[in-house]
């Protein structure tokens, strides 16, 4: 079956094609990591939501105009190239319009294609019209849930805290004693890469790109490494892999918490994704303090929120 959804876009079709191609713009409004060589025959991998990663092929690409993927979902079924999407741009007035056809699909896929390109193009329009999404309501809650769904879902409440700072958050002081904004970020690219090595991958930071960019492209390696290791413990230790793979969240959650504090933003993250690192990231944290790693416990109501609280037992001083 073929299913064909349409969507006119206030912007020209140079940036039609950057916010349908480019992994920076692709993580505002239809994934939250993006691989992308954007080449015939080259390769794409996206994690679309927590848990549900697609994949495959560039076959045409017309800068501006056109481009033919093959379709499908990574280690599930059906899987990559078995179907093929084709994305057309063509200019209306001052806008573009972007029509989408995916071919190849059984009749149940082809329905639940069909609510996904019609949920994604909404909020493609949106980004485009406002400059802003907004939090994916699919990628808010995931249902089922492990711990590499859950760093998935982590960094996509991290991202957007990312986006959100300025430069003068830089110099700013954190929730962190030792760390200013860019010394903050400067930790999370350390631990980053050493729980890369944990699963015996070179993480290595790039060179160009905003900070959720950066953060993204290293959190989106570490999550398939993990996703990949099938030790019991990590690499060079006797770390056990489901505590490492719990970390990951810790990190990208706990410092989301400490970039908006630090910038004045609002973090949201669901209450169900919040409770499952909590009830795994205790033991890990209260390991961790005699280390240095994390503060003493703050105490605080019952009333706060679930990310306020993880906050308060890493050692965070949370405003009332």
């Amino acid at each position: 079956m073929t299913i064909t959804r349409t969507v006119d876009l206030p912007v020209g079709l140079d940036e039609a094609f950057a916010l349908i191609t480019e992994p920076e713009r692709l993580r505002r409004w239809q994934t939250v990591t993006a691989s992308v060589d954007l080449r015939v025959g080259g390769e794409f991998r996206w994690t679309v939501t927590p848990g549900n990663r697609a994949a495959g092929t560039f076959k045409e690409i017309e800068p501006g105009k056109r481009i033919v993927y093959g379709w499908g979902w990574d280690g599930g079924e059906p899987g990559p190239d078995t179907s093929t999407v084709t994305v057309t741009l063509e200019p209306i007035g001052d806008g573009t319009r972007v029509t989408v056809t995916h071919e190849g699909l059984s009749g149940e896929a082809a329905e639940l294609h069909a609510e996904g390109w019609t949920h994604y193009l909404e909020r493609l329009e949106k980004l485009a019209t406002t400059g802003d999404a907004g939090v994916d309501e699919w990628a808010w809650a995931p249902d089922p849930i492990d711990p590499i769904i859950a760093a998935e879902a982590s960094l996509a409440v991290l991202q957007p805290v990312l986006r959100g700072l300025t430069t003068a958050d830089r110099t700013a002081q954190t929730p962190c004693a030792e760390f200013d904004g860019h010394a903050l970020a400067e930790h999370l690219f350390q631990s980053l890469v050493g729980l890369g090595a944990m699963a015996g991958v070179t993480i290595t930071q790039p060179d160009e790109g905003s900070l959720e960019s950066r953060v993204s492209v290293m959190a989106a390696e570490v999550i398939r490494a993990w996703s990949a290791h099938d030790g019991a413990t990590a690499v060079g230790g006797d770390l056990p892999s489901y505590v490492a793979r719990t970390i990951i969240s810790i990190e990208l959650l706990v410092h989301a918490w400490d970039f908006a504090r630090t910038s004045g933003q609002e973090v949201r993250a669901s209450n169900e994704l919040v409770d499952y690192v909590a009830e795994r990231a205790r033991p890990i944290i209260d390991g961790g303090r005699s280390r240095g790693s994390f503060g003493p416990e703050v105490t605080l109501s019952d009333a706060a929120s679930a990310l306020d609280r993880l906050a308060a037992f890493a050692g965070r001083t949370v405003p009332a």
